[in-house]
């Protein structure tokens, strides 16, 4: 029986992991692509994946990988300590988990990253945040640096886009924070689903009240994807609007993505 990820199957009542060291993307990515504007500007990654996600989002720009299982894609034979070695051939100072939801193979990032670090590399998660506090706290030490996708700040919406609860993802962000990873926040702002100016004003003043003023925000444009065909793209004059309003509320850093 595979798991909701699809990454992981139960033999014999053990949780197995079936993309160990099966990484299916690898590629040399800019630092700002994650998006992270503040940390090492101007700096190149190895950025890898895994297949799947514990999420369902609709508008899914990878799920070609995200939603598929790990006999449904190719993939390479990179172990651990292969992926820091190809690292440190492309001449990259750090290597970012990304494109998927790195914290459903999540041994295989805690492994590499340990290893990473003692070859004095930096490493970034990108991750919608969707973890139990246990794991990830136990990752934490090993990682530098997260983007973390705040798809919106009403549980309602977490459930029927992305299949998850907001308060789950609201308390990944506060535990990377206090443990010193910098952070900074994607909002994908998509229009008649999540672009309502109060609720972008609320999630705003929570970042204010939970001392986070001075983690950059992203808002990131919408464009029709996977099952979310029939929806426009986002207007630019929606994610200036929303850039406004986390600026009236004190948050400091604010950008506006694929536009």
């Amino acid at each position: 029986m595979s798991g909701r990820c699809r990454s992981r199957r139960n033999i014999d009542g053990t949780l197995v992991s079936e993309v160990y060291g099966h990484p299916c993307a690898l590629a040399v990515d800019p630092v700002e692509k994650k998006p992270l504007y503040h940390f090492h500007p101007g700096s190149k990654c190895l950025s890898i994946a895994c297949t799947g996600c514990n999420f369902r989002c609709l508008n899914c720009q990878n799920h070609d990988i995200s939603q598929a299982a790990p006999d449904e894609v190719g993939y390479y034979k990179l172990l651990p300590e292969q992926v820091v070695a190809l690292c440190l051939e492309k001449q990259c100072p750090g290597i970012a988990y990304t494109y998927t939801e790195p914290l459903t193979y999540i041994e295989y990032v805690a492994d590499t990253a340990k290893l990473a670090h003692e070859k004095g590399l930096w490493n970034i998660l990108v991750t919608a945040g969707y973890v139990c506090s246990e794991p990830l706290k136990d990752l934490l030490p090993w990682i530098d640096a997260a983007n973390i996708d705040l798809k919106s700040f009403s549980d309602d919406i977490y459930r029927k886009i992305s299949g998850g609860r907001l308060a789950t993802v609201l308390d990944t962000i506060l535990t990377m924070h206090h443990a010193g990873v910098w952070i900074e926040l994607t909002n994908l702002v998509i229009p008649g689903v999540n672009d309502d100016m109060e609720m972008i004003r609320q999630m705003c003043k929570w970042m204010k009240d939970n001392h986070l003023e001075k983690v950059p925000l992203h808002f990131s444009r919408f464009f029709p994807q996977y099952r979310m065909t029939d929806i426009a793209p986002t207007p630019f004059s929606t994610l200036s609007q929303a850039r406004e309003i986390a600026h009236e509320e004190g948050i400091c850093h604010v950008y506006l993505g694929n536009v």
